[in-house]
């Protein structure tokens, strides 16, 4: 007599194979691109510091004072999406938003003495990344390679612009 209480296999189907259509599309490989970053900053970096708001603090660092919105053009982020990120930098202590006396509507970031050790803390374990993700390539490739990705880039930004 045949067993009837057998448990059924529960191991996971194998994953279906990607569309060609999406394998031939760029955005499809920049959104895995960039799903993966993200893990990876967040196990490798910082877990609560997000390469966004990693962004901002280093250009706020580099030219303290600046208005907000010409931050969010220096890191590549619109201006709503620049406020956010500005707003929850000063909730965490990391820096200070002042309104220009000349010009109310400005508002003029400076990183904290909080906010500038941590972007000290964390700008090792960044570096660390990017040499990480470009270890297979030399040099002479990495560099190939970041131009190729800041040409893609600014061309996707042109076209989105032009929307």
């Amino acid at each position: 007599m045949a067993d009837k209480t057998a448990v059924p296999d529960l191991a996971p189907a194998p994953a279906p194979a990607v569309p060609q259509a999406l394998t031939d599309a760029p955005g499809y490989q920049v959104r895995r691109l960039h799903q993966a970053y993200v893990a990876l900053w967040g196990r490798a970096v910082d877990a609560t510091l997000t390469g966004p708001q990693f962004a901002v603090l280093t250009a706020v660092h580099a030219a303290p004072g600046r208005d907000q919105r010409s931050m969010a053009s220096a890191v590549a982020l619109d201006t709503s999406t620049m406020a956010d990120v500005a707003r929850r930098l000063e909730n965490r202590g990391l820096l200070v938003r002042r309104t220009d006396t000349a010009d109310g509507r400005r508002k003029l970031l400076y990183p904290t003495d909080e906010g500038e050790r941590t972007l000290r803390a964390v700008h090792e374990r960044a570096r660390c990344l990017g040499e990480r993700l470009l270890e297979p390539y030399d040099d002479e490739r990495r560099a190939d390679l970041l131009r190729l990705l800041t040409s893609l880039a600014d061309r996707w930004e042109g076209l989105a612009a032009g929307c």
